[in-house]
């Protein structure tokens, strides 16, 4: 894999890929909040070599710093968007684990042409109807309740919250720990994300699947309501929807050998169907 830089105007965002065939569909990892792009580690694995990969650090994230949190949830689908330009990337199907599912449903709905392919990982929908008015306040006021709560509690809460397995918490812990001695970028950044994701909600866009899609969901998903949000979003929209057995809110890291499976199928389909 090789580290490259796109430029915007809040800074520079990493990214890490592997081309193989560039007239070939491209896997696009997008980790979640406070994750980085370590967070794929085994899907990379898996898929380098034989499929064209790209994963980043989002916005902020990672190595992705310093980084202005002026910017909303539609602007880092177009800084995406400019990535797989700047690649030559035509034929982009995202892999979006939680955050990184709301980023890939914003650049389905500004550039439905262009996505091949979507899986959401641990992720939700991005419609307004799914979500209540108290869910919506309390995501607009979470910066304060990450900076004052101890680092302790936030390290153990982050690695034990998001995952079942030994090498799962073992990896998220590796991650938060890039922010050990600075609570306050943690809080700005788990904030922030969770501020620009409500008003994304907010603005009520159609945020529609243009594409061959895929819904998976860890059985010991804690998170949120992801559970309770995976099961509606497949009911109305009939996407195909997998339960992952022993597999928390990052059952990519939980269970890679199946999430992996998952998406060579995945693959397969969107292969077909393209």
């Amino acid at each position: 894999m090789t580290e490259k830089t796109y430029q915007t105007r809040c800074g520079a965002i990493h990214y890490w890929l592997r081309i193989t065939d560039p007239a070939a569909a491209a896997l696009v990892f997008l980790p979640g909040l406070t994750a980085d792009h370590r967070l794929f580690d085994r899907q990379v694995e898996a898929f380098e070599g034989r499929h064209n990969v790209l994963v980043w650090d989002a916005p902020a994230h990672g190595a992705s710093w310093p980084f202005s949190f002026d910017f909303g949830l539609m602007d880092k689908a177009r800084w995406l968007d400019g990535i797989l330009e700047q690649e030559r990337i035509s034929k982009p199907v995202l892999i979006g684990q939680s955050m990184g599912g709301y980023v890939a449903q914003a650049y389905a709905e500004l550039f439905p042409e262009k996505i091949k392919g979507f899986m959401s990982i641990d992720s939700a929908p991005l419609q307004r109807k799914y979500v209540t008015r108290a869910e919506l306040w309390l995501l607009k006021r979470m910066e304060p309740v990450y900076y004052y709560y101890p680092w302790k509690w936030l390290l153990e809460s982050g690695t034990k919250g998001v995952a079942v397995s030994d090498y799962g918490r073992g990896l998220m812990r590796e991650i938060m720990l890039t922010y050990d001695g600075d609570k306050k970028r943690y809080a700005k950044i788990s904030g922030h994300g969770f501020k620009i994701l409500a008003q994304a909600m907010e603005a009520d866009l159609p945020y529609e699947i243009p594409c061959p899609a895929q819904l998976v969901c860890g059985e010991k998903d804690r998170a949120g309501s992801c559970i309770r949000f995976n099961k509606a979003w497949h009911k109305n929209t009939g996407i195909p929807l997998e339960w992952v057995p022993g597999a928390g809110h990052n059952s990519n890291t939980d269970k890679p050998e199946e999430i992996n499976r998952l998406i060579s199928g995945f693959i397969d389909r969107v292969s077909l169907d393209n």
